[in-house]
């Protein structure tokens, strides 16, 4: 849901997913006064019905940044309230929202002094919203939280998971990673209720037990359950848990066709016809769901889900190509889907399906966010390289070797995978991952999202990580969602809860790095004690055009 609310001289915008609600504001500089602003305090007010009769709670939403001079001998990683230390930007994520919430966000300007606050409750400007519910009539997405490296994490989990326990879904760490991930996906696979049922995956990684025992149970329900494993790269765990649960008689490994069988769906069946599917970046791994970032997304559409079966019942097969060298999976594409339509993509195809992301990305008309766990493809530097006005948010689990030719326009703002270290950062904790996914410890995603802020988002979602091979050799599966604002409001809250976090942290790497040389930046970590920053949000700049596009347009 989206809403925005515009007055005089000041003007406030929500966008609320399920679990993040993002908050954008603009200004009036020739009418509101910036000379002594140290920033804004956000309010919010949480409701027991959308009706908005009675208050749940209401209080400041709180952050780390502080002012230096102020609170001195707080513990590190003390959230602190904005009413006392302002937010100094233009933008806001509440990653403590939670769904189907009516909420009321209060932007307060804040003035005087670090030790004098004035909180200008008579410029002050509301906002009303609801936060979109975990199941839609089409879509339903399930983020993990993928931020074990975070304060929130440090501070609520100080000790180490216990290493018998890691696999126990109950475990407060791993309640608090899966973020519902696990509990839905569990939840869909319950979802096949009797023999009427049947239910027909391919999975990549496969040997996550309390998932493999969702399975059996279906078993047990008369549920004719049916499913693909990857054999090449974990076969040896995968039948390891097969084996162990008691699934053997109703799985089948896939050896040859695509390089790498790297496909994580499920097909939901009723009476025989595909119903419903469950897709995304998550594999059946106790680190795919708890250890980094990943999104479940089921598609509730009788299309849908025949193409996904379809597609399930060609991988029965060893889908090699025809003599010609053709890929058995053709492109198809040649512009942009239909309003309002559901595309598919799978692979082993033809290789150009690169190139059509890299012209719908040029396409854009100011944000582009995309997500790449691993590679940078070559058809995308020339957009990401190209000067343009068109905001690019380019987040990876690695820093990609193409880092300096991506940010030679500064409107492409990078971000790879970092966590605070001891002393890296002033009032910080030192953060830790679980250590579950050696190899990625961060970023697992693979998504893009094109304009998500305008009236006619793209949102491109699926298992392949947007590289050669994940188009020409392996099993991969992607969905395109054009013009469906509630999909892309989800996404886009998720990519900048994961972009925000990780950007800090990228940055004080490099600051650290940069450390060998120069002296640390006075203030570096701290609030500005004067209305000093404003100045970097307006004008000609990327923080400039990220406040007029995640704000947009004023309300008449």
């Amino acid at each position: 849901m989206r809403n925005k609310h515009s007055g005089a001289s000041l003007s406030i915008r929500a966008i609320a997913g399920n679990h993040v609600v993002a908050l954008a504001w603009d200004l009036k500089r020739d009418q509101f006064d910036t000379t002594h602003l140290l920033g804004f305090a956000v309010e919010r007010t949480e409701f027991a019905t959308p009706a908005r009769q009675n208050v749940v709670e209401r209080y400041f939403l709180r952050g780390i940044k502080r002012f230096e001079e102020k609170d001195k001998g707080l513990p590190a990683g003390t959230p602190v309230p904005t009413s006392e230390h302002p937010i100094q930007s233009f933008q806001w994520g509440d990653y403590t929202a939670k769904p189907s919430t009516a909420y009321t966000y209060r932007l307060v300007p804040t003035t005087g002094a670090p030790k004098a606050l004035t909180l200008r409750d008579d410029l002050a400007i509301s906002v009303d919203v609801e936060t979109e519910p975990l199941h839609g009539a089409v879509h339903s997405i399930f983020f993990n939280r993928g931020a074990a490296g975070s304060q929130a994490y440090a501070r609520e989990f100080p000790n180490p998971i216990p290493k018998t326990k890691t696999d126990d879904p109950t475990l407060p760490q791993n309640v608090w990673l899966s973020r519902g991930l696990y509990e839905a996906l569990v939840e869909f696979i319950g979802r096949a209720k009797d023999s009427t049922f049947a239910l027909r995956a391919a999975l990549y990684e496969f040997h996550f037990d309390p998932i493999g025992a969702a399975f059996k149970a279906a078993l047990g329900r008369k549920v004719d359950v049916k499913i693909l494993y990857d054999d090449p790269n974990y076969g040896t765990p995968n039948r390891t848990m097969i084996n162990h649960v008691g699934l053997s008689k109703v799985c089948a490994p896939r050896k040859s066709g695509g390089a790498q069988k790297h496909n994580k769906f499920i097909v939901l069946l009723k009476n025989g016809k595909p119903i419903e599917v469950w897709t995304g970046s998550t594999n059946i791994s106790n680190g795919g769901i708890f250890g980094h970032s990943n999104v479940g997304h089921s598609v509730r559409n009788d299309q849908v889900a025949g193409q996904y079966l379809a597609y399930w019942n060609a991988l029965c097969n060893p889908i090699q190509p025809p003599p010609g060298g053709a890929k058995p999976f053709s492109d198809t594409r040649t512009g942009n889907p239909a309003n309002g339509s559901i595309t598919t993509l799978f692979s082993p195809r033809a290789g150009a399906t690169l190139q059509w992301y890299a012209d719908r990305m040029a396409k854009a008309n100011e944000i582009v966010c995309f997500m790449v766990a691993f590679t940078l493809a070559e058809p995308f530097e020339p957009f990401l390289e190209a000067d343009s006005n068109v905001l690019r948010f380019v987040l990876s689990d690695k820093q990609l070797k193409q880092g300096p030719l991506i940010t030679k326009d500064r409107d492409v703002v990078y971000a790879a995978g970092a966590k605070f270290e001891k002393g890296e950062l002033p009032n910080f904790l030192a953060e830790k991952l679980t250590g579950r996914n050696p190899n990625v410890p961060y970023i697992h995603d693979k998504f893009m999202l094109i304009d998500p802020l305008g009236d006619d988002p793209t949102t491109v979602t699926g298992s392949a990580n947007f590289s050669p091979s994940s188009q020409t050799s392996n099993d991969e599966n992607m969905l395109i969602i054009r013009s469906d604002q509630r999909v892309a409001d989800v996404y886009f809250g998720e990519f900048m809860r994961l972009f925000d976090h990780l950007y800090a942290r990228y940055l004080a790497k490099k600051i650290k790095a940069e450390q060998k040389k120069t002296k640390p930046k006075k203030g570096a970590g701290y609030l500005r004690p004067d209305a000093s920053w404003v100045a970097d949000h307006f004008g000609d700049s990327t923080k400039s055009r990220r406040r007029q596009y995640f704000h947009g347009a004023w309300q008449a």
